[in-house]
């Protein structure tokens, strides 16, 4: 990596950005996204049926650990995927990248939804599951670092933060469609229905967008080679610093982040699973937190684009930090609608608007030539550790201790670390963001 950062004599070639990012550009590059966390949201909630289809066992806690460990199998290729796709998108385009992501994870989501059960060809069923889950794995890892290179640099300058947004809002949104679906088919279907072929309903909704996003993306302008603002020279060996420090607080922030996501999207399996709440209450909390979700990672991004991107992390993190404990001992002991919804929509809405801003910081952090494969090798390790350990971390914490306030205690710790990576980040915003934002502060 460090040839990468030798002297570059050239002079800085200054052509002015894009004036907006058109709306079909936006879908085209986020919609790979939007297919992850479909598919991966759409599995958190039907955990349970997923796990009596390929791991029917006697205990229904070993059928549902095994299936969720099936769920962060996929987890383990992410890095490969982020190195390789990650890194292709540097040396080729981000677009060519993207494309073969989207293909692969398209066609991974397509072999779950039509495997067939245990019943019906035994073990073949968990392996077939369990390799659909490494090829998406990979296709993911290589999917979020190119497209957050993608929406940055083909943004202008002073509205890239809202730009870069709509990589989490996309997630947002895939996660909402994800809880739609499922609170759709479990209002309509019988629950003997629901368990035996109403999951792969979903599954084959989220497979449905195959054509239409290749035809999206093949039409995507590149923008690898377009010239971006000169910066300040700096010696090799002090970017090089710089990249490594980016690197190390990007991680833990990553990992703050999809901790935080991951048991949100566990709420559903929590709700039905310890809560014992209903199946169209348990759906309609996941459905209500991401919906919210969608507008604070917009309004992150906004007021990134307003405020500088560390006040945006800071406070809000800070907030969310306050509000976890209460909003879950609330849910636990009231298991009412209004807690389910409202508290946890909330605490959502808030733990969602650091991480728009964050996600603009780093991308801007790291030089154009490694930005896609350092954003999506860092992005896919924090996902690998700790997004595919999450939710059976927090299924085992509540199973051990009998007590339902487990994910809160979870999901503190990690907000916690990334409060404190967040504090040592860099202001990376554009001078002009800057300047505004100092004179609109209090002195």
């Amino acid at each position: 990596m460090a040839s990468q950062f030798a002297p570059e004599h050239r002079k800085p070639i200054l052509v002015a950005p894009d004036e907006s990012l058109t709306g079909s550009v936006v879908l085209g590059a986020t919609i790979g996204n939007i297919l992850e966390f479909y598919d991966f949201g759409t599995y958190t909630f039907f955990a349970i049926q997923i796990g009596q289809a390929f791991f029917p066992a006697s205990d229904p806690f070993a059928s549902l650990m095994l299936s969720l460990g099936t769920f962060g199998a996929g987890f383990v290729t992410r890095p490969i995927g982020a190195i390789a796709l990650g890194s292709y998108s540097d040396r080729v385009g981000r677009r060519p990248a993207m494309t073969a992501s989207f293909a692969m994870m398209s066609a991974a989501i397509l072999a779950l939804a039509v495997t067939p059960s245990y019943e019906t060809i035994g073990i073949g069923a968990p392996l077939l599951a369990i390799f659909a889950r490494l090829v998406q794995g990979f296709a993911l890892g290589g999917e979020v670092g190119p497209t957050t290179a993608y929406l940055m640099e083909a943004a202008p300058a002073e509205a890239r933060g809202l730009a870069v947004s709509f990589q989490p809002a996309s997630q947002q949104i895939a996660a909402t469609a994800g809880a739609l679906v499922g609170e759709i088919l479990s209002l309509a279907m019988t629950s003997e229905a629901l368990d035996a072929y109403g999951w792969r309903i979903a599954f084959l909704l989220g497979a449905g967008t195959l054509p239409f996003g290749l035809w999206l993306r093949s039409a995507l302008p590149e923008t690898l080679h377009r010239p971006e603002a000169s910066a300040p020279v700096v010696e090799s060996a002090k970017r090089l610093r710089a990249v490594r420090r980016m690197a190390s607080l990007g991680l833990v922030i990553l990992a703050s982040c999809t901790i935080f996501t991951y048991i949100t999207e566990y709420m559903t399996t929590y709700a039905l699973n310890t809560l014992q709440v209903s199946a169209p209450l348990a759906f309609a909390t996941t459905l209500v937190s991401n919906a919210v979700g969608i507008g604070a990672a917009l309004l992150g991004g906004w007021l990134a684009d307003r405020a500088g991107r560390r006040h945006i992390m800071i406070w809000p993190q800070v907030t969310a930090l306050l509000m976890t404990y209460p909003v879950f001992w609330w849910i636990v002991e009231s298991r009412s609608a209004i807690a389910l919804l409202g508290g946890l929509g909330a605490l959502t809405f808030i733990g969602t608007v650091p991480y728009s801003a964050f996600y603009v910081s780093m991308a801007e952090g790291l030089p154009k030539n490694i930005r896609g494969g350092a954003f999506a090798t860092i992005y896919a390790f924090a996902i690998a550790i700790f997004g595919g350990t999450a939710q059976p971390i927090v299924t085992w914490l509540i199973h051990v201790t009998g007590n339902a306030l487990a994910p809160a205690w979870y999901m503190l710790v990690a907000s916690a670390a990334g409060f404190c990576a967040m504090l040592m980040m860099p202001e990376t915003a554009p001078p002009r963001i800057q300047s505004a934002a100092h004179k609109r502060s209090p002195s």
